[in-house]
């Protein structure tokens, strides 16, 4: 998908999801008329339709999942495109160090900020799997998210019928869980980003870095030369 497009999509997920919450906000506000609350209590708000919950959380989950392909996508190209430049300058370039000593000081500026780029944007995209097991027990006391494939996945499956059923019997509960989930997303995002950056910022300064070495290393060759 071409990046325009997908922040396109991006901007109308996060409008849906804008809209979403409004309208529950304003199904919340509404209440009965003309009763007043004892000693000055403000009135509760009550949650709103079940139609705008699921669309607030429908939309929230689709957010979460267009951002996660957005990072992993760059992390691909981050990955390729340093690739691609440390295998040209392992090729061509690293054979004539011998003849060419001035070109060592700008290669090794390139090939640093290459791999340091090409490790942070590996650790973007690399999948995080929890390997320590959790019981059922732990999940009820919110020691882990039922939703989460990284904890339920090493629970028995009968343990994940029993979680799963007493999750959807229990409306609260089935929210609060959804909500710590769609944080849970938020967090791992937080995360690749973090590294993303690093990823990009490495890329950058060997360029610049790199190239500027260059122009000066020419320019003292024709400077020894004049």
């Amino acid at each position: 998908m071409d990046p325009s497009e997908l922040e396109e999509q991006l901007g109308s997920t996060t409008r849906a999801l804008r809209e979403a919450v409004q309208e529950a906000v304003g199904q919340a506000g509404e209440g009965p008329v003309g009763l007043d609350e004892p000693d000055g209590e403000e009135e509760k708000k009550r949650p709103g339709t079940a139609r705008g919950i699921e669309t607030m959380f429908r939309s929230a989950y689709r957010v979460q999942m267009d951002l996660t392909g957005l990072a992993d996508n760059k992390a691909n190209m981050m990955i390729s495109i340093n690739g691609i430049i440390i295998s040209i300058i392992i090729a061509a370039v690293a054979p004539k160090l011998d003849s060419n000593p001035w070109l060592i000081v700008p290669t090794t500026i390139f090939l640093v900020g290459n791999l340091v780029s090409i490790v942070y944007a590996i650790l973007a995209a690399r999948p995080r799997v929890s390997s320590t097991p959790i019981t059922l027990q732990e999940l009820r006391n919110h020691q882990g998210n039922i939703l989460f494939f990284g904890n339920f996945a090493n629970l028995r499956e009968p343990d994940f019928l029993e979680g799963m059923n007493e999750l959807i019997g229990d409306r609260e509960l089935l929210y609060e869980t959804m909500i710590r989930n769609i944080y849970g997303l938020g967090s791992v995002l937080k995360k690749k980003f973090a590294l993303l950056q690093v990823a990009y910022t490495a890329f950058m300064l060997a360029l610049v870095l790199g190239v500027t070495s260059f122009i000066a290393v020419f320019v003292w060759i024709l400077q020894q030369a004049g």
